[in-house]
């Protein structure tokens, strides 16, 4: 045998070795997705292959039927037709961010309500003796009283947001 066939013989078994694999991951991807369906239950939020979003209110596996509601709209889907809802990513406004992608401490006014994620991390240091213990809400609540309007900004009149 010469080194071209060689080569070749070893080029086929690779490739057969590759597409083996190939398949063997497919069906245990399969596997998961048809595990995950047949362990559908009521409540849980799906989404069809259209792009239907919902939440199970019915499953006959018998017959390999769901039904969804969706905003109180009951629909009958095929259980191959569902897939896992999608993933929505949190928005977080350049704003709401210092440079180092920290989360800013919030003005006490702010009607929003905060995430325990998106809290600032706490500085878990221990202040020496000397050092005083303070609390930016105490720091912001103090700004906020020594904060006088004067008669130039009342002048002025309401500020009008640009659209």
């Amino acid at each position: 045998m010469d080194s071209t066939s060689l080569m070749m013989i070893v080029i086929v078994v690779v490739m057969i070795g590759f597409m083996w694999w190939q398949s063997r991951k497919q069906k245990q991807r399969q596997q998961q997705t048809t595990d995950w369906r047949t362990s559908l239950a009521p409540g849980e939020e799906v989404a069809t292959v259209s792009g239907l979003l919902g939440k199970v209110k019915e499953v006959d596996v018998e017959h390999d039927q769901i039904v969804i509601d969706s905003e109180g709209s009951l629909s009958r889907w095929r259980i191959q037709a569902i897939t896992k809802p999608p993933v929505v990513p949190a928005y977080v406004s350049d704003d709401e961010v210092d440079e180092k992608g920290n989360p800013l401490p919030k003005a006490e006014g702010d009607a929003e309500t905060s995430d325990a994620s998106a809290e600032e991390p706490t500085d878990t240091s221990v202040p020496s003796e000397n050092e005083e213990l303070s609390d930016p809400a105490d720091e912001a609540k103090e700004e906020a009283k020594t904060a006088t309007p004067t008669d130039s900004d009342a002048s002025n009149g309401p500020i009008e947001s640009e659209k």
